[in-house]
């Protein structure tokens, strides 16, 4: 005789009207890489041509006018993005609930935000702390993006670095723990 299927628990929320549990945690981790996005525009401002220009150091570049600087100052804002979204994925990865789709779509989403947070941030620092520059030959002259694209660095490398991990971790597990074993003992 089969016993009837018993139905799942139902769930409850302490709030009403609140969503799931998981939503509710997502948030502080969505937040802190939004947030990740004022320092990395600092960061940019602090060592790319046209800002500080720390990175380079040469004095050529550290005017807007000179059209050398502005392809690297773009670069060092992806390089930027390319570390942070890397450093998202790896932190997701590490977390135990980094395995659902929905906390890898908000990271995915607030690196986006922060992307666009941490551009802005830097082309304020660079109309507050930065040199007036003339702007009329050029509006790249003054400290700016020119390649909009490289907003997409930050969540395509968290994409990017959550899938690459997540394949290296299915292949360690897919060993056969049997086939381990002989090649140990043959040793």
């Amino acid at each position: 005789m089969t016993q009837p299927a018993t139905a799942p628990p139902a769930r409850r929320h302490d709030k009403p009207g609140a969503g799931p549990e998981g939503v509710q945690r997502s948030w502080p981790w969505a937040a802190g890489i939004i947030g990740a996005g004022i320092p990395a525009g600092l960061l940019w401002w602090l060592l790319a041509p046209g800002g500080m220009n720390f990175l380079s150091g040469n004095a050529a570049l550290a005017s807007g006018t000179n059209s050398a600087g502005w392809l690297p100052r773009d670069l060092v804002l992806a390089g930027l993005f390319v570390f942070a979204g890397s450093l998202v994925a790896v932190l997701l990865s590490g977390r135990k609930d980094g395995g659902t789709r929905r906390l890898l779509v908000v990271s995915v989403a607030a690196g986006g935000a922060g992307a666009v947070l941490a551009w802005q941030t830097g082309v304020l620092a660079g109309l507050w702390l930065g040199q007036p520059e003339d702007t009329s030959a050029n509006a790249s002259v003054a400290f700016s993006l020119r390649s909009h694209t490289v907003l997409l660095l930050w969540p395509a490398a968290v994409a990017a670095g959550y899938f690459a991990l997540r394949v290296i971790s299915l292949l360690g597990k897919s060993r056969d723990p049997a086939t381990e074993q002989g090649a140990g003992q043959g040793s």
